[in-house]
């Protein structure tokens, strides 16, 4: 039912899409490519706006409908993308104070946490993206369920999903070093401290350490790019937050952001300012972070552009870059403990140049479960798909998962090809369970120590389902 009323909506909504556009001759739709095809597209003109710039998404744990949510500069547009060819655009929530061209969004706990950088008192915005499930005539303009205002204007917000607590970083508060809020209670942020020691931050990831450095294992562990170094800061006592090592490395210019990998050995970071200073092609730095006590540089790649990296995300064996000019990049890391990475695949959705500037994509978002990213930035809203994937590859394949929703467990079987490995990953990629098995034909998996929620199950390595845990 909730399908048909979508299709009938997309008749009178405002929505903008057209038919999948396969990435043939290095070209989609009049878009440079390689390996991606593209889905749909909205411009900021047609959410109301001038400008765009970050995105995030979320899965109904309800039903496993995908959301893209984007940042635009006078406030934050949701997408139902359930069918990628045609999106509906459901509405707005209108910034809270000023438009500016910083707005940062993370997701906990089925809401959004909303901050924006030089807007004046804009603080924290709270929305219940539940509410996405019945708008009735979209676009809609939202309203915030909440709102913090511990800080003014922030750079962004970082949150590690498995604790119930938000990070503002590069506020006005704490030096411009991580603001502690606990949203456990999603509608009610509570203060709970901050960390000033190592002055502002950038950008950060903030996991549940399970890495090679026993010494940190279940802790939770604060990886700070904080402009000329990367700080590392075991964050696990609020009250107390420990320095545990710092880092820093040749050419710097601005330590812009930076992801792991899924074993919590290497962190990926970017330069944002390098390749204007320096006239660096984009520079990639991997950083071995074996010993948290003492982090070293393992090597840098260089990529085939000028154009200015932003922010990036690692999903299995694959590192997903925002790319500015040069849009979406994605490099295979498979083999990153010999120091050899390279370029896989691209999509590119700013047509002027790839020239070191500071338009084109400022974020993607990979972590679905359908395979689907999310590109946004100054030209709005772009979704493509690998060109692998078709689009039944998620509805029908040769395994079948039950029950779904589950519990305590979960039994997977093959119709036609044995198993030989199931993984287990959160919503923003982290590796959970790692199962390998000799070529059975049905196994049940214990999930009893998960929390509730969306996770994405890999089978063998090529196909990947979603399940919903209660």
């Amino acid at each position: 039912m909730k399908k048909l009323l979508l299709f009938l909506l997309a008749t009178t909504a405002t929505v903008f899409s057209f038919a999948q556009t396969p990435c043939v001759g290095g070209f989609a739709g009049g878009f440079p490519c390689s390996g991606y095809d593209l889905l749909s597209r909205i411009t900021p003109a047609q959410m109301g706006a001038s400008g765009g710039n970050d995105s995030w998404g979320w899965t109904d744990p309800q039903d496993g409908t995908e959301y893209a949510i984007i940042c635009l500069n006078n406030g934050t547009a949701f997408i139902d993308i359930s069918d990628p060819i045609n999106p509906v655009y459901l509405g707005k929530l209108p910034t809270h104070t000023g438009s500016s061209s910083w707005r940062d969004v993370k997701v906990y706990s089925d809401h959004a946490f909303i901050v924006s950088d030089v807007n004046g008192n804009h603080g924290m915005q709270v929305f219940d993206l539940t509410r996405l499930r019945s708008v009735a005539s979209p676009p809609e303009t939202f309203t915030e369920d909440a709102h913090y205002n511990g800080f003014g204007s922030s750079h962004n917000i970082v949150i590690n999903e498995d604790f119930g607590y938000a990070y503002s970083v590069g506020d006005n508060t704490f030096s411009g070093g991580a603001h502690f809020v606990d949203i456990s209670d999603p509608v009610n942020p509570v203060a709970a401290g901050g960390y000033a020691a190592d002055g502002y931050t950038h950008d950060a990831q903030i996991v549940t350490y399970n890495g090679p450095d026993t010494d940190y294992t279940g802790r939770e562990i604060f990886f700070g790019c904080n402009e000329n170094e990367v700080v590392i800061v075991d964050i696990t006592d609020k009250a107390n937050p420990q320095n545990i090592s710092s880092i820093n490395y040749s050419n710097v210019d601005y330590t812009h952001q930076g992801w792991l990998t899924e074993d919590q050995r290497y962190f990926i970071v970017g330069d944002e300012g390098d390749e204007f200073t320096f006239g660096f092609n984009t520079r990639t730095l991997i950083f071995d972070f074996n010993d948290l006590d003492n982090p070293q540089v393992s090597f840098e790649y260089t990529g085939p552009t000028s154009a200015v990296d932003h922010n990036g995300y690692v999903v299995g064996d694959k590192y997903y870059l925002a790319n500015y000019a040069a849009s979406l990049r994605v490099i295979d890391i498979s083999d990153i403990a010999n120091q050899n990475i390279s370029e896989v695949g691209y999509f590119d959705t700013y047509l002027s140049n790839n020239n070191a500037n500071y338009a084109g994509a400022w974020n993607v978002y990979p972590f679905f479960a359908s395979g689907n990213i999310v590109i946004s930035g100054t030209e709005g809203f772009t979704l493509v798909r690998p060109s692998t994937l078709s689009t039944d590859d998620f509805a029908e394949n040769d395994f079948a998962m039950s029950p779904n929703p589950a519990k305590n467990s979960v039994t997977i079987s093959s119709k036609t090809n044995p198993i030989s490995q199931i993984e287990v990953y959160s919503l923003v990629g982290q590796r959970i369970l790692n199962l390998n098995y000799a070529d059975s034909v049905s196994e049940s998996i214990d999930i009893s120590s998960l929390t509730a929620g969306m996770y994405l199950v890999k089978i063998n390595n090529n196909t990947t389902k979603r399940l919903i845990v209660n």
